[in-house]
């Protein structure tokens, strides 16, 4: 996995600095939020970082409950889920690629669930960060 672009950086990105970084990958990111948010009614968007170190992500909620995270890497972003057991088994039976089901088999669970990250690099990976969102959502 790519690092998070904005590691060291003590503001949040601008839009302008979130392009850039992007670069024709912000495309991909501007649709998947477009469709987030008319799909699932993802508007709560809060940008965050834990440390320096970690860099910055944008949280994606509906009402108080957390749904996912993007981090923007270099031409590319990263989706990040905490699953929980019900959650990964409706992914499990909700024809997933194989790939993706590696990833959520191999994932490390945690407390408020299983930890899931897809990279997004292009439309394909879009249908499957949306798909993840409305499991995320069902259950």
């Amino acid at each position: 996995m790519d690092p998070n672009a904005f590691i060291g950086k003590q503001e949040a990105p601008t839009n302008d600095e979130l392009a850039a970084v992007l670069g024709p990958a912000k495309r991909l990111w501007d649709e998947l939020m477009d469709e987030l948010r008319a799909e699932y009614d993802l508007v709560t968007q809060e940008w965050n970082s834990h440390s320096r170190k970690a860099g910055w992500s944008l949280r994606l909620k509906r009402e108080k409950r957390n749904i996912l995270y993007l981090s923007p890497c270099r031409r590319s972003f990263r989706a990040s889920f905490a699953l929980g057991d019900k959650a990964v088994a409706a992914a499990r039976e909700s024809g997933l690629p194989g790939r993706v089901m590696r990833i959520i088999s191999e994932s490390k669970r945690y407390a408020e669930g299983t930890g899931v990250r897809i990279d997004v690099n292009g439309p394909d990976d879009i249908v499957i960060v949306r798909k993840l969102a409305g499991i995320k959502l069902q259950n």
